[in-house]
């Protein structure tokens, strides 16, 4: 660790992906342009917006997964290119949705393979799959396959599995969609918790009562881009005129992000899915 140095710190970060036709032609999609935020130790820090403004994306450039196109970022004074090695030693990742663990094996036999991915000795693998599946109530369920779990119970494996090494930095994103209300609760209780062990948080989520409700100071991206940092309060303050209404549709049909978009005082819609129904969440203009 790099004395005085910020948990997380990006400088003009940016991501451009590169895609190229069926004709041939290059096409560019810029995914991140010129972020900068800092992360004090110890602390929340929460990354919202609505799906595809870059949450993802910069959560991959700072866990190594995926290298930035301009600026760059450091974890606890560590380049995330030049020393991934070091940075990995570091951080802890937890994934929301179905992506990273292993159906065909039990609970405790994923942490014991993530384990030895990091070069953990046996008995340390053990003693921490064995705490970890304490820590977030899956111990009487680490025996079962985890093509058994629900989707609750596949979320607190991640975390368990984020967990594993003893990280200082934790990245979490957006570790509560699609779990279920009582699930969700419960993995937004064990965030405080994370900070007490002496980590530092850095959560996504499109969900701002979820930003309010965790974090000491969020930051708000929206296509790629800055648009507001600040704590809690601050945010509500700066954003008091605008609302957000969410919408959850049983029959979709093309063009209603269009149609609404229209709609006086919308200042931006945003469409997606949550299982079978259409979702649109609308930012609105609130006046005095």
């Amino acid at each position: 660790m790099v004395a005085d140095s910020p948990a997380v710190e990006c400088v003009d970060l940016g991501r451009v992906y590169v895609s190229r036709g069926l004709t041939g032609g290059k096409r560019e999609t810029v995914a991140l342009r010129d972020l900068s935020i800092s992360v004090p130790k110890g602390m929340v820090f929460g990354l919202l917006g609505p799906n595809g403004a870059g949450k993802t994306t910069t959560v991959k450039i700072l866990s190594t997964l995926l290298t930035p196109t301009s600026g760059f970022a450091r974890i606890e004074g560590h380049d995330v290119v030049k020393s991934a090695g070091r940075v990995r030693e570091r951080i802890g990742l937890i994934l929301g949705g179905e992506r990273g663990l292993y159906g065909r094996l039990t609970g405790y036999e994923n942490l014991r393979y993530f384990a030895a991915l990091n070069h953990m000795s046996p008995g340390d693998a053990k003693r921490r799959s064995e705490k970890m599946l304490e820590l977030v109530g899956l111990a009487d369920r680490g025996g079962t396959l985890v093509e058994q779990y629900s989707r609750g119970m596949r979320q607190r494996l991640h975390l368990a599995r984020g967990l594993l090494c003893e990280p200082s930095v934790v990245f979490m994103d957006e570790p509560t969609i699609g779990v279920d209300p009582i699930g969700a609760q419960d993995l937004r209780e064990m965030v405080p918790q994370l900070v007490e062990r002496g980590m530092t948080v850095l959560l996504t989520t499109h969900y701002m009562f979820e930003a309010d409700l965790l974090c000491d100071r969020i930051a708000i991206i929206d296509q790629g881009s800055l648009v507001a940092l600040g704590t809690p309060r601050e945010i509500k303050g700066q954003f008091s005129n605008m609302g957000v209404t969410e919408i959850t549709i049983r029959v979709p049909r093309q063009g209603l992000l269009e149609e609404v978009s229209q709609m006086e005082g919308v200042l931006r819609a945003t469409a997606g899915s949550d299982g079978l129904f259409q979702r649109i969440i609308l930012g609105k203009y609130i006046p005095n």
